[in-house]
């Protein structure tokens, strides 16, 4: 895995972006989390919505790879910054020269990515990592386009998302606010979920749903149990669960 971040980080642009890396000591920062959860969650299949030089795809497909899932990472990125994915070709090999194969390009906003045959073929969705444009109203999209999709046990990060502030990415006359936060706020409220803000670099927020098995009301009060056969509470099947099972009956 050294090695692997070693020719990561002689691309410069690999380094940047608010994930926290540190060259010295050849540190992934933020990227430690999404490999971790990729290899924890074990999906087979990761969407990645945005990237400016491909830091979070790299990650999580390097992750997908060394699972035994055969996984593979759906990379949405209209390339609105610069030309960078435009050629199809170029983005292949830029990919591959990291050892990286699993990732699949689609040059197209995320509202142009619903209407498409990739989302169509899309069953579950174990990993969402929400990385485009930071209007509150995109996050808002970008939520709502795969929150639907998502795998017991899945969850969606959000980069960049526990400060408001201004961004010029897209130029010095193209200055927006990151309004990201301003959406995690509003999905504080849903007591169906489980959200947790990790406020290094840029910041990233996961939110999960609270799916075992347990109905609330709106204020987040327990009110009814789904009850199983045997009068218990049916937890869904998590990965991993079936090493869990062995370790129980032995």
């Amino acid at each position: 895995m050294r090695e692997w971040i070693a020719e990561l980080f002689e691309n410069p642009d690999l380094t940047k972006m608010g994930h926290g890396q540190r060259v010295e000591d050849l540190n992934l920062g933020l990227g430690w989390l999404y490999y971790s959860l990729a290899r924890i969650v074990r999906p087979t299949r990761a969407v990645v919505i945005g990237s400016y030089r491909g830091f979070a795809p790299l990650v999580l497909g390097k992750a997908l790879a060394d699972n035994s899932e055969g996984g593979q990472v759906f990379f949405i990125d209209p390339s609105f910054v610069d030309d960078f994915w435009k050629d199809s070709q170029a983005v292949n090999d830029y990919f591959t020269s990291f050892g990286v194969t699993n990732i699949r390009h689609f040059l197209m906003t995320t509202q142009q990515f619903v209407e498409s045959e990739g989302y169509s073929a899309l069953d579950q969705v174990g990993l969402v990592f929400v990385d485009g444009y930071h209007s509150e109203e995109q996050a808002r999209f970008d939520y709502e386009a795969f929150e639907g999709l998502l795998a017991p046990g899945g969850m969606i990060l959000f980069h960049d998302s526990v400060r408001v502030r201004q961004a010029r990415l897209y130029g010095v006359h193209c200055t927006y606010e990151h309004r990201v936060k301003c959406f995690i706020d509003k999905l504080k409220g849903d007591p169906t979920l489980q959200i947790f803000d990790l406020p290094f670099a840029a910041g990233v927020t996961l939110v999960r749903k609270d799916n075992l098995g347990i109905t609330r009301d709106e204020s987040g009060k327990v009110f009814e149990e789904v009850l199983g056969e045997e009068g218990s509470v049916p937890v869904p099947s998590m990965p991993g669960e079936e090493d869990r099972q062995s370790e129980d009956a032995v």
